[in-house]
């Protein structure tokens, strides 16, 4: 009569799924370094397009602030500074891989940015 928690039956609903293509219904288990892959690849692609898109932005709104600026040192200055924060946040980003790519070879992992081929391959 005196039921433990851990002895009651739950239902917890529905089976979790993954998000859309990152899920592995109908996949093999051995397929998840690969799809782990994916969706790093993906994210990485994805941060430095923002970064490009970013930096447009600065490059463009610093354009516009240089033009208005009427020969105001004040404000020439200011978007002089606003074109060069967007130009060195650009390379940061871009850097960032390579230096990642870099640190990997110094400690010995080649494929640093290709995890899957350090998780070894889940079978039956």
């Amino acid at each position: 009569m005196n039921e433990k928690i851990a002895q009651v039956s739950t239902n917890l609903g529905p089976r979790l799924e993954g998000l859309g293509p990152f899920g592995l219904q109908g996949r093999a288990a051995g397929q998840a370094p690969s799809l782990f892959n994916q969706i790093l690849t993906m994210a990485i692609g994805i941060i430095t397009i923002v970064a490009g898109i970013w930096f447009l932005f600065l490059l463009i709104t610093g354009a516009i602030q240089w033009m208005g600026a009427g020969g105001d040192k004040g404000a020439i200055e200011d978007a002089r500074k606003r074109i060069l924060n967007g130009v060195i946040g650009l390379a940061i980003v871009v850097a960032a891989i390579f230096l990642v790519d870099i640190v990997g070879g110094l400690l010995g992992i080649a494929d640093i940015l290709d995890p899957a081929s350090y998780i070894p391959i889940l079978g039956p």
